[in-house]
Protein backbone atom coordinates (compact mmCIF):
# COMPACT_ATOMS: atom_id res chain seq x y z
CA UNK A 1 0.00 0.00 0.00
CA UNK A 2 1.32 3.45 -0.86
CA UNK A 3 1.76 5.59 2.21
CA UNK A 4 1.58 9.32 2.48
CA UNK A 5 4.88 10.84 3.51
CA UNK A 6 5.80 14.13 5.07
CA UNK A 7 8.33 16.39 3.36
CA UNK A 8 10.10 19.35 4.75
CA UNK A 9 8.58 22.74 4.05
CA UNK A 10 8.78 26.13 5.63
CA UNK A 11 5.04 26.70 5.92
CA UNK A 12 2.11 25.16 7.85
CA UNK A 13 2.35 26.29 11.45
CA UNK A 14 6.12 26.31 11.27
CA UNK A 15 6.07 22.55 11.75
CA UNK A 16 8.16 21.87 8.69
CA UNK A 17 5.81 19.25 7.31
CA UNK A 18 3.05 18.98 4.75
CA UNK A 19 1.77 15.93 2.97
CA UNK A 20 3.56 15.20 -0.24
CA UNK A 21 1.58 15.34 -3.48
CA UNK A 22 1.23 11.59 -3.79
CA UNK A 23 -1.61 9.87 -5.66
CA UNK A 24 -4.84 9.66 -3.68
CA UNK A 25 -5.56 6.42 -1.86
CA UNK A 26 -9.26 6.41 -2.69
CA UNK A 27 -8.95 3.27 -4.80
CA UNK A 28 -6.53 1.49 -2.52
CA UNK A 29 -7.74 -1.69 -0.88
CA UNK A 30 -7.71 -1.77 2.89
CA UNK A 31 -7.33 -5.30 4.25
CA UNK A 32 -9.58 -6.67 6.98
CA UNK A 33 -7.44 -6.39 10.11
CA UNK A 34 -10.11 -6.00 12.78
CA UNK A 35 -10.77 -9.12 14.84
CA UNK A 36 -13.56 -11.16 13.24
CA UNK A 37 -17.01 -10.74 14.79
CA UNK A 38 -17.06 -14.24 16.28
CA UNK A 39 -13.85 -13.59 18.21
CA UNK A 40 -14.64 -10.15 19.65
CA UNK A 41 -14.62 -9.94 23.44
CA UNK A 42 -17.56 -7.54 23.69
CA UNK A 43 -20.08 -6.18 21.19
CA UNK A 44 -21.81 -2.82 21.40
CA UNK A 45 -24.49 -1.79 18.94
CA UNK A 46 -23.92 1.88 19.79
CA UNK A 47 -20.24 1.64 18.85
CA UNK A 48 -21.00 -0.32 15.68
CA UNK A 49 -23.56 2.33 14.70
CA UNK A 50 -20.94 5.04 15.28
CA UNK A 51 -18.53 3.23 12.98
CA UNK A 52 -21.16 2.98 10.25
CA UNK A 53 -22.03 6.65 10.65
CA UNK A 54 -18.40 7.77 10.50
CA UNK A 55 -17.53 5.63 7.51
CA UNK A 56 -20.64 6.76 5.64
CA UNK A 57 -20.04 10.46 6.25
CA UNK A 58 -16.26 10.74 5.94
CA UNK A 59 -15.04 10.60 2.37
CA UNK A 60 -11.47 9.65 3.28
CA UNK A 61 -11.68 5.86 3.08
CA UNK A 62 -8.42 5.30 4.91
CA UNK A 63 -9.63 7.34 7.89
CA UNK A 64 -12.85 5.33 7.84
CA UNK A 65 -10.85 2.11 7.81
CA UNK A 66 -8.66 3.29 10.67
CA UNK A 67 -11.65 4.41 12.74
CA UNK A 68 -13.36 1.06 12.21
CA UNK A 69 -10.26 -0.76 13.38
CA UNK A 70 -9.08 1.49 16.20
CA UNK A 71 -12.16 2.82 17.99
CA UNK A 72 -13.60 -0.59 19.00
CA UNK A 73 -10.20 -2.15 19.69
CA UNK A 74 -10.56 -2.09 23.47
CA UNK A 75 -13.96 -3.81 23.27
CA UNK A 76 -12.83 -6.23 20.58
CA UNK A 77 -9.68 -7.46 22.23
CA UNK A 78 -9.09 -6.43 25.86
CA UNK A 79 -12.19 -6.70 28.05
CA UNK A 80 -13.55 -9.60 30.07
CA UNK A 81 -17.01 -8.96 31.55
CA UNK A 82 -18.66 -10.99 34.31
CA UNK A 83 -21.13 -10.66 37.14
CA UNK A 84 -19.32 -11.19 40.43
CA UNK A 85 -21.07 -11.10 43.80
CA UNK A 86 -24.15 -9.77 41.98
CA UNK A 87 -22.16 -6.82 40.62
CA UNK A 88 -20.72 -6.07 37.16
CA UNK A 89 -17.01 -6.86 37.03
CA UNK A 90 -14.76 -5.96 34.11
CA UNK A 91 -11.10 -6.86 33.66
CA UNK A 92 -9.31 -4.79 31.01
CA UNK A 93 -5.86 -5.65 29.71
CA UNK A 94 -3.71 -3.02 28.04
CA UNK A 95 -3.18 -5.02 24.86
CA UNK A 96 -0.13 -7.20 24.46
CA UNK A 97 0.40 -7.44 28.24
CA UNK A 98 -2.10 -9.53 30.20
CA UNK A 99 -2.49 -7.14 33.11
CA UNK A 100 -4.89 -4.36 34.06
CA UNK A 101 -3.38 -0.93 34.59
CA UNK A 102 -5.59 1.45 36.58
CA UNK A 103 -4.58 4.21 34.18
CA UNK A 104 -4.91 2.35 30.89
CA UNK A 105 -8.17 0.62 31.77
CA UNK A 106 -9.77 3.98 32.59
CA UNK A 107 -8.40 5.67 29.49
CA UNK A 108 -9.34 2.77 27.21
CA UNK A 109 -13.05 2.84 28.07
CA UNK A 110 -13.32 6.63 28.53
CA UNK A 111 -14.22 7.34 24.87
CA UNK A 112 -17.19 4.98 25.12
CA UNK A 113 -18.86 6.98 27.90
CA UNK A 114 -20.68 9.21 25.44
CA UNK A 115 -22.46 6.14 24.05
CA UNK A 116 -23.65 4.47 27.25
CA UNK A 117 -27.09 6.11 27.26
CA UNK A 118 -27.75 4.27 23.99
CA UNK A 119 -26.36 0.94 25.17
CA UNK A 120 -27.13 -0.44 28.63
CA UNK A 121 -24.74 -3.36 28.19
CA UNK A 122 -21.92 -0.89 27.52
CA UNK A 123 -22.93 1.03 30.64
CA UNK A 124 -22.74 -2.21 32.63
CA UNK A 125 -19.31 -2.92 31.20
CA UNK A 126 -17.98 0.43 32.41
CA UNK A 127 -19.69 0.05 35.78
CA UNK A 128 -17.75 -3.21 35.99
CA UNK A 129 -14.48 -1.36 35.39
CA UNK A 130 -15.32 1.02 38.25
CA UNK A 131 -16.09 -1.91 40.55
CA UNK A 132 -12.91 -3.78 39.63
CA UNK A 133 -10.75 -0.69 40.11
CA UNK A 134 -12.05 -0.21 43.65
CA UNK A 135 -11.05 -3.80 44.43
CA UNK A 136 -7.58 -3.20 42.98
CA UNK A 137 -7.02 0.02 44.94
CA UNK A 138 -7.99 -1.67 48.20
CA UNK A 139 -5.65 -4.56 47.40
CA UNK A 140 -2.72 -2.16 47.08
CA UNK A 141 -3.04 1.61 46.42
CA UNK A 142 0.64 1.79 45.45
CA UNK A 143 0.40 -0.74 42.63
CA UNK A 144 -0.14 0.36 39.05
CA UNK A 145 -1.08 -2.94 37.38
CA UNK A 146 -2.98 -6.06 38.47
CA UNK A 147 -3.73 -9.58 37.29
CA UNK A 148 -7.20 -11.04 36.91
CA UNK A 149 -6.18 -13.88 39.20
CA UNK A 150 -5.48 -12.47 42.71
CA UNK A 151 -3.20 -15.42 43.44
CA UNK A 152 -1.04 -15.11 40.33
CA UNK A 153 2.66 -14.44 40.91
CA UNK A 154 4.14 -12.47 38.05
CA UNK A 155 7.47 -11.74 36.43
CA UNK A 156 8.30 -8.86 38.80
CA UNK A 157 7.87 -10.92 41.96
CA UNK A 158 11.46 -10.18 43.00
CA UNK A 159 11.12 -6.39 42.94
CA UNK A 160 12.35 -4.89 46.20
CA UNK A 161 9.04 -3.52 47.45
CA UNK A 162 6.01 -4.90 49.26
CA UNK A 163 5.15 -7.20 46.37
CA UNK A 164 2.06 -9.42 46.65
CA UNK A 165 0.34 -12.10 44.54
CA UNK A 166 -2.11 -10.60 42.09
CA UNK A 167 0.10 -7.59 41.37
CA UNK A 168 1.74 -7.32 37.98
CA UNK A 169 3.75 -4.28 38.98
CA UNK A 170 4.02 -2.05 42.04
CA UNK A 171 5.19 1.23 40.58
CA UNK A 172 3.72 4.15 42.51
CA UNK A 173 2.20 6.68 40.10
CA UNK A 174 -0.18 9.44 41.20
CA UNK A 175 -2.27 9.08 38.08
CA UNK A 176 -3.07 5.45 38.92
CA UNK A 177 -5.42 6.73 41.63
CA UNK A 178 -6.67 9.72 39.63
CA UNK A 179 -7.91 7.93 36.53
CA UNK A 180 -10.49 5.76 38.37
CA UNK A 181 -11.98 8.93 39.90
CA UNK A 182 -12.12 10.63 36.49
CA UNK A 183 -13.95 7.64 35.03
CA UNK A 184 -16.34 7.32 37.97
CA UNK A 185 -17.19 11.03 38.01
CA UNK A 186 -17.98 11.17 34.31
CA UNK A 187 -20.02 7.97 34.52
CA UNK A 188 -22.06 9.44 37.38
CA UNK A 189 -22.60 12.76 35.63
CA UNK A 190 -23.80 11.08 32.44
CA UNK A 191 -26.04 8.41 33.97
CA UNK A 192 -26.98 9.52 37.47
CA UNK A 193 -26.43 5.88 38.44
CA UNK A 194 -24.95 5.57 41.94
CA UNK A 195 -24.94 1.77 42.08
CA UNK A 196 -21.14 1.38 41.70
CA UNK A 197 -20.50 3.92 44.46
CA UNK A 198 -21.06 1.69 47.44
CA UNK A 199 -19.15 1.26 50.69
CA UNK A 200 -16.28 -0.48 48.88
CA UNK A 201 -15.89 2.41 46.44
CA UNK A 202 -16.01 4.95 49.29
CA UNK A 203 -13.31 2.96 51.08
CA UNK A 204 -11.15 3.15 47.93
CA UNK A 205 -11.57 6.93 47.88
CA UNK A 206 -10.53 7.13 51.54
CA UNK A 207 -7.51 4.95 50.71
CA UNK A 208 -6.62 7.27 47.83
CA UNK A 209 -6.70 10.27 50.17
CA UNK A 210 -4.53 8.44 52.73
CA UNK A 211 -1.99 7.48 50.06
CA UNK A 212 -1.78 11.00 48.64
CA UNK A 213 -1.18 12.40 52.13
CA UNK A 214 1.53 9.81 52.83
CA UNK A 215 3.27 10.83 49.63
CA UNK A 216 3.35 14.49 50.60
CA UNK A 217 6.17 13.20 52.81
CA UNK A 218 5.71 15.73 55.57
CA UNK A 219 6.80 13.19 58.16
CA UNK A 220 9.59 11.15 56.63
CA UNK A 221 9.69 9.22 53.35
CA UNK A 222 6.50 7.28 53.94
CA UNK A 223 5.91 3.54 53.52
CA UNK A 224 6.56 3.13 49.80
CA UNK A 225 9.92 2.22 48.28
CA UNK A 226 10.86 0.41 45.07
CA UNK A 227 13.97 -1.11 43.53
CA UNK A 228 14.44 -3.58 40.71
CA UNK A 229 17.37 -5.67 39.58
CA UNK A 230 17.62 -4.25 36.06
CA UNK A 231 19.98 -2.66 33.59
CA UNK A 232 17.37 -0.01 32.75
CA UNK A 233 17.91 3.12 34.84
CA UNK A 234 14.32 4.23 34.28
CA UNK A 235 13.04 1.08 36.01
CA UNK A 236 14.75 1.81 39.31
CA UNK A 237 14.29 4.40 42.04
CA UNK A 238 17.48 5.84 43.62
CA UNK A 239 18.26 6.47 47.27
CA UNK A 240 17.24 3.02 48.55
CA UNK A 241 14.05 3.11 46.52
CA UNK A 242 12.65 6.38 47.90
CA UNK A 243 13.93 8.74 45.23
CA UNK A 244 16.01 11.88 45.57
CA UNK A 245 15.10 14.13 48.50
CA UNK A 246 12.23 16.59 48.20
CA UNK A 247 11.31 19.55 50.34
CA UNK A 248 7.85 19.03 51.88
CA UNK A 249 5.88 21.86 50.29
CA UNK A 250 2.42 20.33 49.94
CA UNK A 251 2.93 18.59 46.60
CA UNK A 252 2.55 14.81 46.20
CA UNK A 253 5.49 12.58 45.30
CA UNK A 254 5.24 10.17 42.39
CA UNK A 255 8.00 7.58 42.10
CA UNK A 256 7.07 6.89 38.48
CA UNK A 257 5.60 8.70 35.50
CA UNK A 258 2.56 7.55 33.49
CA UNK A 259 5.08 5.90 31.16
CA UNK A 260 6.08 3.64 34.08
CA UNK A 261 9.52 5.31 33.98
CA UNK A 262 11.02 6.60 37.22
CA UNK A 263 10.80 10.32 37.90
CA UNK A 264 13.95 12.43 38.25
CA UNK A 265 12.36 14.83 40.74
CA UNK A 266 9.46 13.26 42.59
CA UNK A 267 7.03 16.16 42.34
CA UNK A 268 5.62 15.30 38.93
CA UNK A 269 3.79 18.48 37.94
CA UNK A 270 1.12 17.25 35.47
CA UNK A 271 0.20 14.41 37.83
CA UNK A 272 -0.19 16.86 40.71
CA UNK A 273 -2.49 18.99 38.54
CA UNK A 274 -4.47 15.83 37.78
CA UNK A 275 -4.67 15.08 41.52
CA UNK A 276 -6.24 18.48 42.19
CA UNK A 277 -8.99 17.79 39.65
CA UNK A 278 -9.55 14.25 40.92
CA UNK A 279 -9.69 15.20 44.58
CA UNK A 280 -12.35 17.81 43.86
CA UNK A 281 -14.36 15.37 41.76
CA UNK A 282 -14.14 12.76 44.52
CA UNK A 283 -15.24 15.34 47.10
CA UNK A 284 -18.28 16.23 45.01
CA UNK A 285 -19.29 12.57 44.73
CA UNK A 286 -18.64 11.73 48.38
CA UNK A 287 -20.77 14.66 49.51
CA UNK A 288 -23.63 14.04 47.07
CA UNK A 289 -23.75 10.23 47.12
CA UNK A 290 -22.30 9.14 50.48
CA UNK A 291 -23.37 12.28 52.36
CA UNK A 292 -20.00 12.28 54.14
CA UNK A 293 -19.23 15.97 54.54
CA UNK A 294 -16.16 15.35 56.68
CA UNK A 295 -14.43 13.16 54.05
CA UNK A 296 -15.46 15.57 51.30
CA UNK A 297 -13.93 18.43 53.27
CA UNK A 298 -10.65 16.51 53.66
CA UNK A 299 -10.53 15.83 49.93
CA UNK A 300 -11.17 19.47 49.06
CA UNK A 301 -8.64 20.65 51.62
CA UNK A 302 -5.89 18.52 50.09
CA UNK A 303 -6.88 19.71 46.60
CA UNK A 304 -6.54 23.32 47.75
CA UNK A 305 -3.15 22.64 49.35
CA UNK A 306 -1.74 20.96 46.24
CA UNK A 307 -3.19 23.67 43.99
CA UNK A 308 -1.55 26.39 46.08
CA UNK A 309 1.80 24.58 46.02
CA UNK A 310 1.63 24.19 42.23
CA UNK A 311 1.14 27.94 41.82
CA UNK A 312 4.24 28.54 43.92
CA UNK A 313 6.60 25.79 42.78
CA UNK A 314 5.54 24.50 39.35
CA UNK A 315 6.01 27.71 37.34
CA UNK A 316 9.48 28.79 36.24
CA UNK A 317 10.80 31.66 34.12
CA UNK A 318 12.18 30.52 30.78
CA UNK A 319 14.54 32.89 28.90
CA UNK A 320 12.71 32.36 25.60
CA UNK A 321 9.13 31.46 26.53
CA UNK A 322 8.48 33.40 29.73
CA UNK A 323 6.53 31.70 32.50
CA UNK A 324 6.08 27.97 31.82
CA UNK A 325 5.27 24.84 33.78
CA UNK A 326 8.16 22.56 34.69
CA UNK A 327 7.65 18.82 34.21
CA UNK A 328 9.15 17.86 37.58
CA UNK A 329 10.35 19.83 40.61
CA UNK A 330 11.74 19.00 44.03
CA UNK A 331 10.66 22.00 46.12
CA UNK A 332 14.26 23.10 46.59
CA UNK A 333 14.39 25.03 43.32
CA UNK A 334 15.51 22.27 40.97
CA UNK A 335 13.32 21.48 37.96
CA UNK A 336 13.19 19.31 34.87
CA UNK A 337 12.09 20.87 31.56
CA UNK A 338 10.62 18.26 29.19
CA UNK A 339 7.42 16.39 28.53
CA UNK A 340 6.50 12.75 28.10
CA UNK A 341 3.81 11.64 25.65
CA UNK A 342 2.00 9.53 28.23
CA UNK A 343 -0.98 11.23 29.89
CA UNK A 344 -1.02 13.08 32.27
CA UNK A 345 1.48 15.20 30.44
CA UNK A 346 2.03 18.92 30.44
CA UNK A 347 0.60 19.03 26.92
CA UNK A 348 -2.47 17.06 28.01
CA UNK A 349 -3.49 19.08 31.08
CA UNK A 350 -6.50 20.73 29.37
CA UNK A 351 -7.64 17.28 28.19
CA UNK A 352 -7.84 16.28 31.85
CA UNK A 353 -9.70 19.50 32.74
CA UNK A 354 -6.77 20.69 34.85
CA UNK A 355 -6.83 24.08 33.13
CA UNK A 356 -8.30 25.76 30.07
CA UNK A 357 -6.38 25.64 26.79
CA UNK A 358 -6.28 29.44 26.94
CA UNK A 359 -4.27 29.49 30.19
CA UNK A 360 -1.34 31.80 29.29
CA UNK A 361 1.26 29.74 31.15
CA UNK A 362 0.00 26.61 29.43
CA UNK A 363 0.23 28.30 26.03
CA UNK A 364 3.83 29.34 26.73
CA UNK A 365 4.57 25.80 27.89
CA UNK A 366 2.92 24.32 24.80
CA UNK A 367 5.16 26.37 22.50
CA UNK A 368 8.23 25.07 24.30
CA UNK A 369 7.01 21.46 24.33
CA UNK A 370 6.33 21.44 20.58
CA UNK A 371 9.82 22.63 19.76
CA UNK A 372 13.32 21.22 19.83
CA UNK A 373 13.75 22.93 23.21
CA UNK A 374 11.89 19.93 24.59
CA UNK A 375 14.53 17.15 24.63
CA UNK A 376 11.83 14.58 23.85
CA UNK A 377 10.28 16.35 20.88
CA UNK A 378 11.44 14.65 17.68
CA UNK A 379 11.06 15.78 14.07
CA UNK A 380 11.87 13.73 10.98
CA UNK A 381 10.70 12.49 7.60
CA UNK A 382 7.76 10.51 9.03
CA UNK A 383 6.41 13.23 11.28
CA UNK A 384 7.00 15.16 14.46
CA UNK A 385 5.88 14.78 18.02
CA UNK A 386 6.66 14.10 21.65
CA UNK A 387 8.11 10.80 22.80
CA UNK A 388 9.86 9.96 26.05
CA UNK A 389 12.63 7.87 27.57
CA UNK A 390 10.49 4.71 27.60
CA UNK A 391 10.82 3.99 23.88
CA UNK A 392 14.04 5.94 23.42
CA UNK A 393 15.47 8.66 21.26
CA UNK A 394 13.80 9.60 17.95
CA UNK A 395 10.67 7.58 18.73
CA UNK A 396 7.45 9.59 18.42
CA UNK A 397 4.37 8.48 20.36
CA UNK A 398 0.97 8.63 18.63
CA UNK A 399 -0.47 9.35 22.09
CA UNK A 400 1.39 12.66 22.04
CA UNK A 401 0.15 13.58 18.58
CA UNK A 402 -3.43 12.67 19.51
CA UNK A 403 -3.30 14.81 22.65
CA UNK A 404 -1.81 17.64 20.64
CA UNK A 405 -4.82 17.46 18.35
CA UNK A 406 -7.35 17.14 21.17
CA UNK A 407 -5.94 20.23 22.91
CA UNK A 408 -5.60 22.38 19.80
CA UNK A 409 -7.91 25.20 18.72
CA UNK A 410 -6.10 25.60 15.41
CA UNK A 411 -7.72 23.84 12.45
CA UNK A 412 -4.49 23.47 10.48
CA UNK A 413 -2.76 21.94 13.47
CA UNK A 414 -5.60 19.46 13.95
CA UNK A 415 -5.42 18.49 10.28
CA UNK A 416 -1.67 18.04 10.58
CA UNK A 417 -2.07 15.75 13.59
CA UNK A 418 -4.66 13.61 11.78
CA UNK A 419 -2.42 13.37 8.72
CA UNK A 420 0.61 12.30 10.77
CA UNK A 421 -1.40 9.71 12.69
CA UNK A 422 -2.89 8.38 9.48
CA UNK A 423 0.57 7.96 8.01
CA UNK A 424 1.98 6.41 11.19
CA UNK A 425 -0.19 3.29 10.95
CA UNK A 426 2.27 2.05 8.31
CA UNK A 427 -0.33 -0.12 6.62
CA UNK A 428 -1.26 -2.04 9.77
CA UNK A 429 -4.61 -0.30 10.33
CA UNK A 430 -3.76 0.52 13.95
CA UNK A 431 -1.90 3.00 16.10
CA UNK A 432 1.25 1.95 17.94
CA UNK A 433 3.14 2.83 21.07
CA UNK A 434 5.77 4.74 19.09
CA UNK A 435 7.28 5.05 15.63
CA UNK A 436 10.63 6.26 14.34
CA UNK A 437 10.69 9.90 13.29
CA UNK A 438 12.08 8.97 9.85
CA UNK A 439 10.28 5.68 9.20
CA UNK A 440 6.84 4.80 10.59
CA UNK A 441 7.39 1.14 9.66
CA UNK A 442 9.81 1.02 12.60
CA UNK A 443 7.32 0.98 15.46
CA UNK A 444 6.88 -0.52 18.93
CA UNK A 445 3.87 -2.51 20.20
CA UNK A 446 1.55 -3.58 17.40
CA UNK A 447 -1.29 -4.09 19.93
CA UNK A 448 -1.67 -1.06 22.21
CA UNK A 449 -5.36 -0.53 22.88
CA UNK A 450 -5.06 2.84 24.66
CA UNK A 451 -3.54 4.49 21.58
CA UNK A 452 -6.12 2.87 19.31
CA UNK A 453 -9.16 3.92 21.30
CA UNK A 454 -7.84 7.42 22.00
CA UNK A 455 -7.25 7.89 18.27
CA UNK A 456 -10.86 6.86 17.74
CA UNK A 457 -11.93 9.46 20.29
CA UNK A 458 -9.94 12.14 18.45
CA UNK A 459 -11.48 11.24 15.10
CA UNK A 460 -15.01 11.09 16.53
CA UNK A 461 -14.63 14.42 18.34
CA UNK A 462 -13.33 16.01 15.15
CA UNK A 463 -16.13 14.47 13.10
CA UNK A 464 -18.75 15.84 15.51
CA UNK A 465 -17.28 19.33 15.91
CA UNK A 466 -15.31 20.02 12.71
CA UNK A 467 -16.16 17.40 10.06
CA UNK A 468 -14.63 19.54 7.31
CA UNK A 469 -11.18 18.75 8.75
CA UNK A 470 -11.58 15.07 7.83
CA UNK A 471 -12.10 15.64 4.13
Amino acid sequence: MNRRLFVQKSAMLGTGFVLSKMPALANASFPAVRVSADKRKFKSKAIEDAIVEFQSAVKDKELGWLFGNCFPNTLDTTVTFNIKDSKPDTYVITGDIDAMWLRDSSAQVWPYLNFIKKDKSLQQLIAGVINRQAVCILRDPYANAFYDDPQKVGEWKNDVTDMKPGLHERKWEIDSLCYPIRLAHRYWKLTGDTTPFDAQWKQAIAMTLKTFKEQQRKDGDGPYHFQRNTSWATDGVPMNGYGYPVKPVGLICSAFRPSDDATVFSYLVPSNFFAVVSLRQAAEMIKAIANDKALASELNSLADEVDSALKKYAVIDHPDYGKIYAYEVNGYGSFNLMDDANVPSLLGMPYLDAMPVTDPVYQNTRKMLLSLNNPFFFKGKAGEGIGGPHAGKDMIWPLGIIIRGLTSNNDEEIKLCIAMLKSSNAGTGFMHESFHKDDSVKFTRKWFAWANTLFGEFLWETYKSKPNLLS
